[in-house]
């Protein structure tokens, strides 16, 4: 039943919202190889982790889909939507490029080196396109960092295997003046919310789990939500027994084989 409320009951959530203008994007993991393919061109990797970060003016939050199929005959006459895969959606970030145009030469080489896999000058008639190994120019480490303007909370984007897919075009123009700017679509395998540094895995922290939250047996990354994983080790009966008409018999092979059922009365 809805009754009369007062402003005073709902303005503390209403005047405490997030706002778009306060986040950070972080360029990290680069391999090995592409890292010195960017580096003799004049991009070290400060300007790769820091700097391309710093100059990124428009990001976006990352969304997902899940893929269903239908399901029909398990009910008469009812089709049931069942879930098969997670699918991520593209990222377009928009930079500003600098003077030196370092951001324009970080993505364009950064797709160079993916496709550069020929080896050979591009100046020659017969160049050809062969792509690289995924390892060799995906990045594990990059995230988007959204927090408030007291720094208190926020929320952090981590990216698996992301890369560019498409740069686009830069129009200029004789007119009036303005920043120059450059966007990216970045491709990724998937993304995970929340931190997942080694300090916050080991405190228990990754995946946006409080600090404050009760601790759990975990296996493997991060355990399921009120469940204990289990660890019996699927059907070995180590010391197990089975009760029978009120009456513990241990199985034949167990103890190392030493002790039977007709063993203990």
């Amino acid at each position: 039943m809805v009754s009369p409320r007062r402003i005073s009951d709902f303005k503390p959530t209403l005047t405490n919202l997030a706002q778009t203008s306060q986040y950070q994007v972080v360029f990290g993991g680069l391999p090995y190889g592409l890292r010195n393919y960017l580096k003799r061109r004049g991009m070290d990797y400060r300007f790769v982790t820091e700097t391309a970060g710093i100059m990124c003016s428009n990001a976006v939050l990352p969304g997902s889909t899940l893929a269903k199929i239908n399901i029909k005959g398990v009910y008469t006459g009812v089709a049931e939507g069942m879930a098969h895969a997670r699918v991520f959606t593209p990222m377009v970030l928009e930079f500003y490029v600098d003077n030196e145009y370092k951001v324009l030469k970080f993505l364009e080489h950064w797709m160079e080196y993916i496709a550069n896999g020929s080896e050979y000058s591009q100046s020659r008639k017969d160049y050809y396109f062969r792509m690289e190994y995924p390892d060799d120019y995906k990045t594990y480490q990059t995230k988007i960092l959204k927090f408030n303007r007291d720094y208190n909370d926020q929320i952090e984007y981590n990216f698996y295997g992301l890369y560019p897919e498409s740069l686009s075009s830069v129009p200029v123009k004789y007119d009036r003046s303005e920043i120059l700017k450059v966007s990216c679509t970045f491709h990724y395998d998937r993304y995970a919310s929340g931190r997942y540094n080694s300090f916050s895995v080991w405190r228990g922290w990754a995946g946006n789990i409080e600090p404050t939250a009760p601790k759990q047996q975990e296996q493997g990354d991060t355990a399921r939500d009120g469940q204990t994983p289990d660890t019996s080790g699927g059907n070995r009966n180590h010391g197990a027994y089975v009760g029978q008409d009120d009456k513990s018999t241990w199985g034949a092979n167990d103890l190392m084989g030493t002790t039977t059922g007709s063993d203990i009365a």
